[in-house]
């Protein structure tokens, strides 16, 4: 049923697009037929977000890995360089839930861990949407900002780097045991907003999976229960992750990307001074408008990303692969 509901929502998505294609391209013919400017200017208008749509929809065409369809989680952490850093960690932290919010998928913030003076340590959001994951797998890695710090008095120009981990919601058709003999369980007090309940119980749970060292959080519920709940399903995800990396390894050097979130190992650079660029170090792919992608505007990124990965090439590729 569930495949058969998302074969109706993309069938039904490729007859709404013939007809916008169909409108558009009629209101166009109309302003031209009566030297009517401003309708046609909005007929091209219209093309042009088609066009956009219609890309969006080629580049799910290509999802084809195992957990491509499933919700994602996305986990920001900050680098070396304090309050800049962890500034720059709670801009991607938003960046990602507004990508999110953009796609209309439902955005989810499983674990927020605030810093000393602003931004964030870390902070893990669930996003929940046809093929999110498969939009967001590419995202994983090192960003890398260059701005003048708001935090400097004397207005020097600082460069922060952020780590970003993109991993499936792992659900009822994939099954990964986990022993909890292999791992610690902490309770802790939940930080941030929250109200009298967060400061006066160990709601928020944190479990170390202790063979591969990998950590989860979650403090999103009041509910102990729930927090665990959560955790686990996080930790399992995590795991299967790691179980496809290390089946892909030698196609997409995921794990290389993440050993340290410093210089050598960004894959995007954002520059908001002295010029404005944002630059993505695997296929060259460039945005003059940083505000934007910012704000959230990410799919050409990910799209050329994703055709790299499928077809080795760049920015181009999925337009070249038509």
């Amino acid at each position: 049923m569930r495949e058969r509901t998302q074969l109706e929502e993309q069938m039904g998505a490729l007859g709404s697009l013939e007809r916008e294609l169909d409108d558009a391209l009629t209101l166009v013919e109309l302003g031209e037929s009566e030297g009517d400017a401003e309708t046609e200017k909005e007929g091209v208008a219209a093309l042009k977000a088609i066009l956009r749509t219609a890309r969006a929809r080629q580049t799910e065409a290509l999802f084809s890995g195992e957990a491509d369809a499933n919700d994602t989680f996305i986990e920001v952490h900050s680098g070396a360089g304090g309050t800049e850093s962890q500034d720059w960690a709670r801009m991607l932290f938003r960046m990602y839930a507004r990508w999110g919010e953009r796609h209309k998928f439902k955005v989810e913030v499983i674990e927020e861990t605030p810093g000393e003076e602003a931004g964030i340590k870390s902070g893990t959001i669930l996003v929940k949407g046809h093929n999110a994951h498969g939009w967001a797998k590419t995202e994983s890695g090192v960003h890398r900002l260059v701005r003048i710090s708001p935090f400097d008095s004397n207005a020097r120009r600082h460069t922060s780097f952020a780590s970003v981990w993109v991993y499936p919601v792992v659900d009822d058709r994939i099954e990964v045991n986990v022993n909890e003999s292999d791992c610690r369980i902490d309770t802790y007090r939940s930080s941030g907003a929250g109200g009298q309940h967060v400061n006066t119980t160990d709601s928020a749970i944190r479990i170390t999976h202790l063979p591969t060292g990998i950590v989860v959080a979650c403090q999103a519920e009041r509910s102990q229960h729930k927090n665990r709940a959560t955790a686990w399903n996080m930790l399992r995800a995590r795991l299967y992750e790691r179980e496809l990396e290390m089946r892909e390894a030698e196609a997409n050097k995921v794990a290389a990307s993440k050993t340290e979130i410093g210089w050598g190992h960004q894959i995007r650079s954002y520059v908001l001074q002295p010029y404005q660029l944002v630059k993505d170090l695997r296929t060259g792919f460039t945005s003059g408008t940083p505000s934007e992608v910012l704000d959230g505007e990410l799919d050409d990124f990910m799209q050329a990303s994703l055709a790299q990965r499928i077809y080795g090439g760049g920015p181009e590729a999925v337009e070249d692969a038509d």
